[in-house]
């Protein structure tokens, strides 16, 4: 009986912790973004995630929020919250062209623009893209924002 508890207890312990780095595409197959979390919410601080009761369309896409406010907030202006890029990784944007999932709590605010980031093991290792963002943060918005225009059509 000890073993099978045993057993059990690592069965819940690698679930949780794979779906801790889990990636997720920007919008899900049920047109939400990012997971359900608030992009309000970013603007304080502190990824959150957002309940389906709180929630708005923007072009065709459910956003989720964690309060009230903030849903009353993103109604008066959506595209100030909107994340850079679709959504998409910022880094892989802008280092390698191309569209990544991103990790909704990897984030930064920059110029007062929400950017996501990729952060889960890569090739065996642990691979958060918001530290090579971070040390070339300037070449990297850059490039991102110039390579959006041919990557935004590029299927996922």
């Amino acid at each position: 009986m000890k073993g099978l508890k045993l057993i059990l207890s690592l069965v819940i312990i690698l679930a949780i912790s794979n779906s801790a780095n889990a990636q997720i595409a920007p919008v899900d197959d049920n047109k939400v973004a990012i997971g359900g979390y608030d992009v309000v919410s970013y603007f304080s601080g502190e990824a959150k995630r957002g309940f389906e009761s709180f929630s708005a369309q923007n072009n065709g896409v459910t956003y989720y929020f964690h309060t009230k406010a903030n849903r009353a907030t993103f109604k008066k202006s959506p595209n100030k919250y909107l994340p850079q890029f679709g959504g998409f990784c910022a880094w892989g944007v802008g280092a390698k062209s191309a569209k990544f999932p991103i990790d909704p709590e990897s984030y930064d605010i920059k110029d007062g623009k929400l950017y996501l980031f990729f952060n889960a093991p890569f090739n065996g290792k642990q691979f958060s893209t918001i530290l090579n963002w971070n040390a070339r943060t300037t070449e990297l918005h850059k490039a991102a924002h110039k390579n959006w225009q041919k990557v935004k059509n590029i299927k996922k």
